[in-house]
C-alpha cells in the first residue's frame, strides 16, 4: 500500500497549492479537509461556494458555531482518518497530523504577514483585512483543537516529518522542497 501524505500549516500558507503539486508528482489522490468540513456546513444551510469561503463573514460565522459544537470537527476528522488509512492520498488538514500515527506529515510554516500577503492576491482583500482574517482563523482554530483534542496547533510540531518555512519563498520553491522531502520519506 502506498503511503498517504498530510500537509498542514496555518491558514492561507499554501497548503492546497503544495498538496495538489505533490499529488500530481507522486500520483496521489488529493483531498481537502476543508472541503469535507464545508460539506457539513452546507448541510447546516451555509452557502459554501469558492475556495475563499472560509474568509467570508459566513465562513467566520461557521467558525464561531464550531467553537460551540465539536461534532462538526469530530465527523470531519473521523472521515479523514478513514480515507488516510487506505493509503495513496494527500490530504490538507489542520488536525490529522496529530490524530494518525503513520504516513508522511509536512508542516508549512510562515508568518501571519506572509499568509495575509498570499490572501490579498488570492482573495482580492486589503492587507489589513487579510491579516485580521488570518490571525483570527489561526487563533480560533488553535483554541478549538486544544479544547477538542488537547494538542497545541502551530506550537507542537513534534509530529511532523518535515517543516518548511515558506517565508521569502515562492510556491515553486516550496513545492520543490516538499517533493524532495516526500521522495526521501517514501
Amino acid at each position: 500500500m502506498q503511503k498517504s501524505v498530510i500537509i498542514s500549516g496555518p491558514p492561507a500558507i499554501g497548503k492546497t497549492t503544495i498538496a495538489k503539486g505533490l499529488a500530481k508528482e507522486f500520483g496521489l489522490k488529493y483531498l481537502s479537509g476543508g472541503d469535507v468540513l464545508k460539506e457539513l456546513a452546507t448541510e447546516q444551510g451555509f452557502h459554501t461556494g469558492g475556495d475563499d469561503w472560509w474568509d467570508t463573514s459566513e465562513g467566520m460565522e461557521f467558525l464561531n458555531q464550531r467553537k460551540t459544537n465539536p461534532e462538526f470537527d469530530k465527523k470531519v476528522d473521523s472521515k479523514l482518518k478513514e480515507l488516510f488509512s487506505k493509503g495513496g492520498v494527500i490530504i490538507t488538514s489542520y488536525t490529522l497530523p496529530w490524530l494518525v500515527k503513520d504516513g508522511i506529515k509536512i508542516w508549512l510554516a510562515g508568518s501571519h504577514e506572509n499568509s495575509a500577503k498570499r490572501m490579498t492576491t488570492r482573495d482580492k482583500l486589503s492587507l489589513e483585512k487579510a491579516l485580521e482574517i488570518v490571525t483570527k482563523r489561526y487563533e480560533e482554530n488553535k483554541l478549538i483543537y486544544k479544547k477538542l483534542y488537547n494538542f497545541d496547533f502551530g506550537d507542537d510540531l513534534s509530529v511532523f516529518d518535515e517543516i518548511i518555512n515558506t517565508d521569502g519563498l515562492g510556491a515553486g520553491e516550496v513545492l520543490s522542497i516538499a517533493k524532495s522531502a516526500v521522495r526521501k520519506l517514501l
